[in-house]
């Protein structure tokens, strides 16, 4: 809270008065594409947490104090523990929407994009048909290029491959079509009597891949794929923390052929 109220203190004296339409402010980049996707020029986007960064240790500077104060809508997945309090303590009016759950998946995506596109048709009602029509390119979009993965990955035979999968990478992986054997959450709540334990689990599973997750720390993934003896895979949640991800259909794609490169020598 001390960190809030200093926050205020330096965003009072420097915030620009709102200008115009909407402003809808996402915590991740993920929520800030689907929006901006939907909303299009009738909106204006920020995000506040770049994409390499975990969204649960993010540490808010005076800008994103600017941003929520200036918002209409404010939207979040649940994992940010600061949000709902810095939106009461700026006085901010915005509504605000928790849109709970994993996104990594054509289908999981097209729930969420559906529901902002009710949010701001909500918010702006003469928009609605051009909101409606944006939505539904974008997800036929999205579940375009998920049926040309799974293609891909069926013809690889990716479900008689076991794998070990970082939580927040399962629901992905399990679309794709892998063996998720064993999960385990994160690395920071993870002892090496985990570490033992998993292995174990992994070993007697048969997994080939340990797949980790970017933003929650790989140390811990690098050292369990090694006491499996299996190849050690790096997954990103966000767009843009990685090479060639800058729109979400991209990260869905490098993700996918992370696992695939990871598998060919295996075959």
């Amino acid at each position: 809270m001390k960190r809030i109220a200093l926050l205020i203190g330096i965003g009072l004296l420097s915030a620009a008065l709102a200008v115009g339409a909407e402003t809808v402010v996402s915590t991740h980049a993920v929520l800030g594409e689907f929006a901006q996707v939907v909303g299009g020029d009738a909106i204006e986007v920020v995000t506040i947490i770049p994409s390499g960064f975990c969204p649960a240790h993010y540490d808010l500077c005076p800008s994103d104090l600017r941003a929520v104060m200036g918002a209409s809508v404010i939207l979040y997945s649940g994992f940010e523990p600061w949000i709902e309090t810095l939106a009461d303590a700026a006085g901010s009016a915005a509504t605000v929407i928790q849109l709970p759950g994993e996104w990594n998946t054509p289908e999981l995506a097209a729930v969420k994009v559906e529901t902002i596109r009710d949010v701001l048709t909500e918010r702006i009602p003469a928009e609605a048909e051009r909101f409606d029509a944006n939505a539904a390119a974008y997800i036929d979009e999205l579940r375009s290029l998920g049926d040309g993965l799974q293609e891909r990955a069926e013809s690889l035979g990716v479900s008689g491959i076991a794998v070990v999968c970082m939580a927040w990478q399962a629901d992905f992986v399990s679309w794709l079509g892998f063996d998720v054997a064993v999960t385990y959450g994160m690395p920071e709540g993870l002892s090496l009597q985990d570490l033992v334990a998993l292995a174990a689990s992994g070993r007697d599973a048969g997994a080939q891949l340990v797949i980790d997750n970017l933003q929650s720390g790989v140390d811990f993934g690098a050292k369990l794929a090694r006491e499996i003896g299996a190849v050690h895979v790096v997954l990103s949640n966000f767009p843009g923390a990685m090479p060639h991800t800058t729109t979400f259909g991209d990260l869905l794609t490098r993700n996918a052929e992370a696992l695939f490169s990871a598998i060919e020598p295996i075959e």
